[in-house]
Formats: C-alpha cells, sequence, structure tokens
C-alpha cells in the first residue's frame, strides 16, 4: 500500500471516529433545550458537541478590519486588469468573478482568442487554506500559483516581459509600486501584490460557521439532519477543516471507474499523474473545498455536473459506493448551502 493511500485510510478513520460523535450528539436549538435540572446537562451537550463541530470542521475567522494593505490594494488592481493578457482582454477576474462565487459559472472556461480551458475554473475564494493549488496540485502556495493563469495559452497567454512592460507604462502603477516597493516592478513584485490581494478573499459569516460560533438559530433542522448524513456516510473524511476540503489528494472513482462510465478521456483527466508520472497518481486530484460549494456550479475538474444535486449524487456512487436517495441529497444539500458565506459584507450569488 502506497503511503498516500495509507494516510487516507488513517485520518479517514480518525476523523470518521469523531464524525460518528458528532452524528450522536447532534445540537439542538436552545428552545427546545429541557427546563430544570436538564437544561444545565443538555447545555453541556451543546458545548461538547460544538467542539467535536469545531475539530471536524472550522469557521472561517472575521477579519479584524474591512480595509485592505495598500499591497493589497495594488493586488486588487493587477486582479482586474486584462491589460497583462496577451491581447489585453482577458483578467484574474474574467475566470474569477468575485461578485459571484469567484469562479465563472463555465462547464470550462474562455481564455485568449476564445481558446477553451481543459479544467473547470475552481474559486479563487478561500484558496488560502488549500494545501496546494490547482485541480493536480502542481503549485504549492498562491505565489507558485500566479504564473499559471498569466503563461498558460488557453488562458491569458502572456509573459512576465509583456506585464512587466505594461505595468511600468502605467503612471498610476508606477506610483503604487514606488509607494508599496520602493519603484520595483518585476515577477516578484507583482507576483506579491496579488498573493497579499488573494489571501484577502475570504467568505467568513456562512450559516454553518455561526452556528459552530454559538448562533445555534443559524441553521435549521433540515441542515443540521444534512450534516448528520453527511458525516454518516463519511463525506467528512475527505472534506474537513476550515476550507470543508482543500488539505490533500484522493482519487476520482473508489469506489466505481467515473472516466469509463463517462466514455472519455482527456489529459486532463489523468490529474496528479501529469505532474507525477507515477501510476498510483492516475486520477487523483486535490480535494476541492466545499466552502460557497452551492454558488459554484458546475461541479468536479471537467464540469460535469451541473447543479449540485447531480454532484452529490455522482459523489455518492463514485466516492462513496451508495446510491444516495432524493432525500439523503435533499438533506445533505440544505448542509452544503448552509457553508455560502459573505464577501464584503454581501452573502455570494451564484
Amino acid at each position: 500500500m502506497n503511503r498516500g493511500r495509507l494516510h487516507f485510510l488513517l485520518y479517514g478513520s480518525l476523523t470518521l471516529l469523531a464524525a460518528a460523535l458528532v452524528v450522536t450528539l447532534i445540537i439542538p436549538k436552545d428552545e427546545n433545550l429541557p427546563s430544570g435540572n436538564g437544561a444545565g446537562a443538555a447545555s453541556s451537550a451543546l458545548a461538547d458537541t460544538r467542539q467535536w463541530l469545531q475539530d471536524a470542521i472550522l469557521p472561517i475567522p472575521r477579519p479584524a478590519e474591512n480595509t485592505l494593505s495598500g499591497k493589497a490594494q495594488l493586488g486588487e488592481k493587477l486582479f482586474n486588469d486584462p491589460q497583462l493578457s496577451a491581447d489585453g482582454t482577458i483578467s484574474c477576474a474574467s475566470c474569477h468573478i468575485l461578485a459571484q462565487g469567484g469562479d465563472d459559472g463555465l462547464r470550462l472556461s474562455r481564455g485568449v482568442g476564445n481558446a477553451v480551458g481543459v479544467v473547470n475554473a475552481p474559486t479563487v475564494f478561500n484558496s488560502v487554506f488549500s494545501f496546494r493549488q490547482f485541480w493536480d496540485g502542481r503549485a504549492g502556495n498562491l505565489a507558485e500559483q500566479v504564473a499559471g493563469p498569466l503563461l498558460d495559452p488557453s488562458e491569458m497567454a502572456s509573459n512576465w516581459g509583456i506585464a512587466i512592460r505594461r505595468v511600468k507604462e502605467n503612471p498610476a502603477y508606477r506610483d503604487d509600486f514606488r509607494r508599496e516597493y520602493g519603484g520595483e516592478i518585476s515577477e516578484r513584485t507583482i507576483t506579491d501584490a496579488l498573493v497579499n490581494f488573494e489571501v484577502s478573499l475570504l467568505t467568513p459569516n456562512a450559516p454553518f460557521d455561526r452556528f459552530l460560533n454559538g448562533d445555534t438559530t443559524a441553521i435549521d433542522s433540515e441542515t443540521q439532519e444534512g450534516f448528520r448524513r453527511f458525516t454518516d456516510y463519511g463525506c467528512i473524511s475527505c472534506h474537513q477543516g476550515i476550507g470543508v476540503g482543500g488539505n490533500f489528494f484522493q482519487r476520482f472513482g473508489i469506489m466505481g471507474d467515473y472516466f469509463a462510465d463517462r466514455g472519455t478521456t482527456t489529459k486532463a483527466d489523468l490529474g496528479r499523474y501529469n505532474i507525477t508520472k507515477r501510476e498510483e497518481d492516475r486520477h487523483v486530484f486535490k480535494v476541492p473545498s466545499l466552502r460557497n460549494v452551492a454558488v459554484t456550479a458546475p461541479y468536479f475538474h471537467d464540469g460535469s455536473a451541473a447543479t449540485l444535486d447531480e454532484a452529490i449524487d455522482i459523489m455518492g456512487r463514485y466516492q462513496l459506493g451508495r446510491t444516495l436517495s432524493e432525500e439523503d441529497r435533499r438533506y445533505i444539500s440544505a448542509f452544503l448551502k448552509s457553508l455560502t458565506g459573505e464577501y464584503r459584507g454581501e452573502a455570494l450569488q451564484p
């Protein structure tokens, strides 16, 4: 057994053990707590259960202040600037629309010259919490990620020479870089500014986070039941932590051959194998975060699932070996919708 699979089994087993304890103590609403001496015991169970929940899923912290640093403000300008692309038509924001879910809502994104991308664009929100970047994990952090879209011929189709020259030609940018980087306009400083902005792209205050933080009225009984089933079926073994995923790799199709059933295989379907060339990494991808998943359709690296219900059904069959009932999917969907957070004080929209 390879070390990656052993890590998954050990980690999954420990997580499921904790999850089983959560299932037995799903938190009641305060108004349903018994009166008299029983209220103290129920309140204690409430506190104990919330601690187990926090061990499995962590709330996104709310920033102490809503103002961006000077470097992050500069990064925001660059993020929205199509002049960094080869023909001046595509910016980072073209595929990561912050007024929506931080993605573009397309099965495959469109780049310079209407080029079609090879994978579905993931949301940029909360990407700082992912242990690696891109579906295949080829970038170890946000700084390594920046050059990917810039240089990719199906995305911005640019190069650092073009990007640096166009930034230097802009008087406003020259002032910004003089103030923030002593006038240095380079691959290093452009990358640093973009990373400073991307680190700020957090979506706190989701209903489930408010629940974890003590507001027992933040989610209803259907959402609580959805979390129970999400945990009981074992979804939480891959989707946990502050990102509700995004913290290790997993094969797409543990309990069935998704790609054979789909009928075609592309190079992008090979996933992590394209990076390592190891057979055990074939069809292995970074487990996606489920933060804001209700507003980031379509789903999976190939954008093949158009709806959340369809995605839940596919996950049940190919990752769990279970056919989830319509009721199961409805409850789990209610829980997943409770993971939709806010950006700059406004709830995200599809």
